[in-house]
């Protein structure tokens, strides 16, 4: 039984990679490639059919991806930009879940309003993966993502919070507004305080203890772990927990942790989200087959247009509440009209279009009860189940294959006015080239006309300090200056290569260690990326 699981992991792991692969290869987005490949796999004869349980969403999956997520936040941007995100996590979510119970409970029979409530609690959050993995290599303005980013950290929250009191309505049989309300405000804040309280304890461990690189990488795994359970422990909002921990340690991580932790935790991590992204992604997609089985009195065409209305119910709803929720607080207030550049009809529609639903909708319908509490079956959970899955479907299919074109046709204008971000980063190296040349003239003096080490380290810094200088002209200059820049690099990658050769000439002779001539490969490694990286 281990024998045939560890296998079967390791095949949709080569299956992730296969599908990502040709993703790539097309210029598709990969979250629809592995749900749609996962859809395929789910008809191969002879494949076991693979539920998900929920708890392993919520406990393995959730925490890593949604730290991740708020690890790279800029929180800057997320204060910035707090209406539009809290009119979106908060307000859209709750009217999403209006509409959704108002709708299922007139065409879909047997559906109550708290039925109604569960469902759009359910399918309200779009994916925070899919959006930016369709995003990223687009060019949008920073404006749309640093939103959608924001977003997608707390509408988990609030949708799996409104899940949570129609869950309790049903069950029950009862609901009170006032009591829902306070709980809900309770059950953030709490959320809240147990994730920056938790925060703050990891920090005081990577600053007084003796840790090491390895030892703070883990660390950062245990943290949103540790985060999720402590909240959900006391059930408090583990989802909030993990965000506003993981927005802490970000902010703090400069005074904790050296170059090397940030070198090995940030590699670690990157593999570690891209192999859970895509096993969730993949997993979805495997899921067609349970929710079939489980439809029950339900025809599957009644089942299907069930689902194909309620996945343009939500792309509608969203579309609609993204004009309002742009305009409408521009008209009353003067400072949002003097601080805030008009988005134009074009970046509500990008928002709006980019609205697609994920694993946490699957984890959501999946964590519904098989029974209430008096025993009987759950009423309507195998349709939910369906509905979500559909939905899921289509908003990632179609929404993710059609945003890059929705982008192009909206010629999105960036608002912020801000330089390219190569020249950003040509602008933040001159800054740091020129502390570091006034340091040395300010605070060593002495010690750089009697060492002559310390010297040359002056005037490396003085040369790069020229060099930056003239690539910061060469980027604001014409395309002649531009070219010239281009060929710099061309030259610099190419005496790259020639070093990288004559290191792999020097691991044949036993005059070096292994370990220097992996460090050297290391720093050879890291400028060769910075150069890719600025003419990416």
């Amino acid at each position: 039984m281990l024998h045939s699981t560890l296998l079967l992991i390791i095949g949709l792991l080569f299956a992730v990679f296969l599908l990502v692969m040709l993703g790539q290869k097309l210029g598709i987005s990969y979250p629809i490639f592995l749900v749609l490949g996962g859809l395929v796999l789910s008809f191969v004869p002879g494949l076991p059919h693979i539920a998900i349980a929920p708890d392993l969403i919520f406990l393995i999956f959730l925490p890593p991806l949604l730290y991740e997520a708020a690890w790279y936040t800029s929180w800057h941007d997320f204060w910035r930009w707090r209406r539009p995100i809290a009119l979106l996590a908060f307000g859209l979510v709750a009217f999403t879940s209006v509409i959704v119970a108002v709708v299922a409970q007139a065409i879909i029979p047997g559906f109550t309003l708290a039925l109604g409530f569960l469902l759009g609690g359910i399918i309200s959050p779009p994916d925070a993966v899919a959006a930016t993995s369709v995003l990223r290599g687009i060019k949008v303005p920073r404006r749309v993502t640093a939103i959608l980013e924001g977003e997608s950290l707390i509408n988990d929250a609030s949708s799996l919070i409104v899940f949570r009191f129609a869950l309790a309505a049903v069950v029950s049989g009862t609901f009170v507004w006032h009591e829902a309300v306070g709980s809900f405000l309770l059950v953030s804040g709490m959320g809240l305080a147990i994730g920056i309280g938790v925060a703050y304890g990891f920090y005081l461990i990577h600053k007084y203890l003796p840790t090491t690189p390895s030892i703070n990488t883990v660390l950062t795994f245990m943290a949103p772990y540790v985060m999720y359970l402590m909240a959900e422990e006391f059930h408090f909002s583990g989802v909030l927990a993990v965000v506003s921990g993981g927005l802490l340690l970000s902010r703090l991580s400069h005074r904790v942790f050296d170059a090397n932790t940030r070198l090995q935790a940030g590699s670690v991590w990157s593999s570690v989200s891209f192999v859970l992204n895509g096993l969730v992604f993949i997993l979805i997609g495997l899921q067609l087959p349970i929710a079939v089985e489980g439809l029950g009195e339900y025809s599957l065409h009644e089942a299907i247009a069930y689902g194909l209305l309620m996945s343009v119910l939500v792309i509608v709803i969203r579309l609609l509440w993204m004009y309002p929720a742009a305009f409408i607080p521009r008209f009353f207030s003067q400072r949002i009209r003097t601080s805030e550049a008009s988005p134009g009809w074009q970046g509500p529609l990008v928002l709006g279009w980019a609205g697609m639903r994920g694993v946490v909708s699957l984890a959501a319908a999946l964590s519904v009860p098989l029974t209430t509490a008096d025993g009987l079956q759950f009423p309507q959970r195998n349709l939910m189940l369906f509905i979500t899955f559909v939905v899921i479907l289509v908003t990632l299919v179609v929404q993710g294959l059609t945003l890059p074109a929705i982008i192009r046709f909206a010629r999105l204008a960036d608002p912020d006015d801000r330089l390219p971000p190569e020249e950003q980063e040509a602008g933040v190296r001159l800054h740091l080239r020129q502390a570091a040349v006034d340091h040395l003239k300010n605070q060593y003096p002495a010690e750089t006309e009697g060492n002559e080490l310390i010297a040359r380290l002056q005037q490396r810094m003085q040369t790069e300090l020229n060099l930056t200088t003239r690539t910061l002209n060469a980027l604001e200059a014409d395309e002649s200056g531009r070219e010239a820049l281009r060929q710099y690099h061309l030259v610099l990658l190419d005496v790259l290569r020639v070093q990288r050769e004559a290191l792999a000439h020097l691991r044949h002779h036993d005059t070096f260690e292994e370990e220097v001539l992996r460090q050297q490969e290391a720093q050879l490694d890291l400028d060769e990326a910075k150069i890719k990286h600025i003419e990416r």
